[in-house]
């Protein structure tokens, strides 16, 4: 019964997947982007953990981890570009 629970969630992931690539490819602006890049990296996550219990394994926790952190580092880096259009500021005297 489980199995069947996670191949059906695998699916509503994946066709959720084709629209986020989709908003992220034809997005109306950047932020709308950055927003779906946000939204597959936790849809990334999420076929990873199912696919660990799939396959009743804990070696995907630290995939699992690295891309929860770059998904989050990658979502504020781009959030600050759009917000001051550098993402690293040199100049501290503002």
């Amino acid at each position: 019964m489980l199995n069947i629970s996670v191949y059906i969630a695998l699916v509503a992931f994946a066709i959720a997947m084709i629209g986020i690539v989709f908003r992220a490819i034809k997005g109306p602006s950047v932020a709308d982007r950055v927003i779906a890049l946000d939204s597959l990296g936790i849809s990334l996550i999420a076929v990873t953990a199912l696919f660990s219990i799939l396959l009743r394994t804990s070696v995907f926790l630290e995939v699992i981890l690295l891309l929860g952190i770059l998904a989050f580092i990658g979502t504020v880096a781009f959030s600050k570009y759009i917000e001051k259009g550098a993402i690293v500021d040199r100049d501290r005297r503002k």
